[in-house]
């Protein structure tokens, strides 16, 4: 191989590797997201895992109920956006805001 083909080669080893860290990394990192001033509360991991649902106890009566079933399906949309972010900027410092279709991870 000519030397640039081996240096190239090093480096896509080492941003894999790098990489492999990072979404190690994300399995432990969670974001927050809440929906309706705080009635609903969900946490998300970096995988893009429900964590955790809260739901103020005052504001569940049968009642309500269609509008809490709302406010968690925006909360967790927005927990899993905000997931979804945190996974590709922590992508990005390994890849140099590389877009490289099929790399797992990149959003």
């Amino acid at each position: 191989m000519m030397p640039n083909m081996q240096q190239a080669m090093k480096q896509i080893q080492k941003m894999q590797a790098e990489m492999a860290r990072v979404q190690q990394e994300l399995e432990s990192k969670t974001v927050t997201a809440t929906a309706g001033g705080g009635v609903v509360t969900v946490e998300v991991s970096g995988k893009l895992e429900l964590k955790k649902i809260e739901i103020n106890p005052e504001v569940v009566t049968s009642d309500d109920l269609e509008m809490l079933q709302d406010l968690i399906t925006a909360a967790v949309n927005e927990g899993i956006k905000k997931a979804q972010e945190m996974a590709a900027n922590d992508m990005a410092k390994v890849t140099g805001n590389l877009n490289i279709p099929g790399l797992p991870g990149l959003f």
